[in-house]
């Protein structure tokens, strides 16, 4: 098979990789890679005629959004600002606040092409810019020349979660909304042929996820930017890292399926997130026999070295009447020291709203050293230090988080 791996990855990480593929595929395993669910993370595979469901995943069209501002980061009052981005903006499943909430994406979506997402419209209008959990975030950064960013991840929250799913119970036989059990981590992928009924449904519904995927993350933006005083933007870059693309590759059309990793044609920018401490980038695509190689293919972010539950302990979600919603119960303790965690921030001036143990920057690789790994296939633009960092905190319950 045709295959090219980059940096320390396992080899449970590497057969997934191969059990994805058959004798016509092309497989790149970039640097932040481990296992993920039927498809590594951080594996991009060319199909002919085939897309992967399992491979885009349940987040259809997780991505990252960066903007510079015109303003200089020590011009804001970082703990003020941070304090109200976490009040204004929702992580998790519900919506904290009743601000109206409006896109044409949402118009799109009453009028899908696959009928059985028109149902729904009202789970994306309830979800709409509100940015999950997991390793999701709202960041703001100082760059090399003092300037403020804002740097976003998420991606299509229950909408896209539901889709996948959807299809995945398609693909065994089922409806559209019946319930299948997910398999095991190294289940065979959910391929359909892309010509087939079933494909272009699916990429039709896709595409929708995708378009959701990009409004939210221009609506949390947005909504940073109003809390800042509306600075003009200076820079910006958009863009998925789960989804599925046709392309040319050695003069042959290929479907690419990239999950958890960040398409980076010649000429063509990203922002790569790192963990809640180290810095971030802005990278660009170049042209090389090795790019060519990783089919334009580079990281999304660092990598985990450490699963959620090694970092935080086992945990037992259980509703609680009185407080309305479920809630943690910790049944085994975890690995990280997360108040160490805190105090190391707080003492290099990051300032840190809700996330947890399982966010630490010790569950990652350094993202450094795993761009060192992908050679000269990109090149860095600008680097990014966190001065503030809003994610959803340990005990925030969301189905959709990953």
């Amino acid at each position: 098979m045709d295959i090219l791996v980059f940096g320390e990855v396992d080899e449970a990480c590497r057969q997934q990789l191969i059990n994805c593929m058959d004798e016509t595929s092309i497989g790149v395993l970039t640097a932040d890679g481990h296992k993920g669910y039927s498809h590594p993370i951080g594996g991009a595979i060319a199909y002919k005629n085939k897309v992967s469901v399992s491979g885009v995943g349940f987040d259809i069209a997780c991505g990252n959004k960066a903007v510079r501002t015109e303003i200089l980061a020590d011009e804001i009052d970082v703990p003020a600002i941070m304090d109200e981005i976490y009040t204004r903006i929702s992580f998790g499943v519900g919506r904290v606040n009743d601000e109206p909430v409006d896109h044409g994406v949402l118009d799109k979506i009453s009028k899908a092409t696959f009928k059985p997402q028109r149902k729904m419209l009202q789970l994306a209008r309830t979800q709409l810019g509100t940015v999950g959990s997991g390793n999701h975030y709202i960041d703001l950064f100082r760059d090399e020349m003092g300037y403020l960013w804002i740097g976003v991840h998420f991606g299509s929250r229950g909408f896209g979660h539901r889709t996948a799913s959807g299809f995945m119970a398609i693909h065994k036989g089922l409806k559209f909304e019946d319930k299948s059990p997910e398999g095991s981590m190294d289940a065979p992928p959910v391929l359909f042929d892309t010509q087939s009924s079933e494909g272009e449904a699916y990429l039709n519904a896709m595409h929708l996820a995708g378009e959701y995927a990009y409004a939210g993350r221009d609506m949390v933006v947005n909504k940073v930017l109003e809390i800042l005083g509306n600075p003009k933007v200076t820079f910006e870059v958009h863009n998925h890292h789960n989804f599925a693309w046709k392309e040319n590759h050695f003069g042959e059309n290929y479907w690419v399926v990239r999950k958890g990793c960040t398409p980076a044609f010649p000429g063509q920018q990203a922002f790569i997130g790192s963990n809640m401490m180290d810095q971030s980038v802005i990278i660009e695509g170049v042209d090389n026999v090795l790019a060519q190689k990783t089919l334009y293919s580079t990281v999304h972010g660092a990598g985990r070295v450490m699963s959620r539950t090694q970092a935080a302990g086992k945990k037992k979600w259980v509703y609680h009447a009185g407080q309305k919603r479920k809630v943690p119960t910790l049944i085994s303790k975890g690995k990280v020291d997360f108040e160490n965690t805190k105090a190391e921030m707080r003492r290099q001036g990051i300032v840190l709203k809700g996330s947890g143990a399982d966010e630490a920057p010790e569950c990652y690789k350094k993202l450094s050293e795993v761009l060192g790994y992908m050679g000269n296939t990109v090149k860095i633009l600008h680097s990014l230090s966190p001065i503030g960092v809003a994610m959803a905190g340990s005990d925030t319950y969301d189905p959709y988080k990953d």
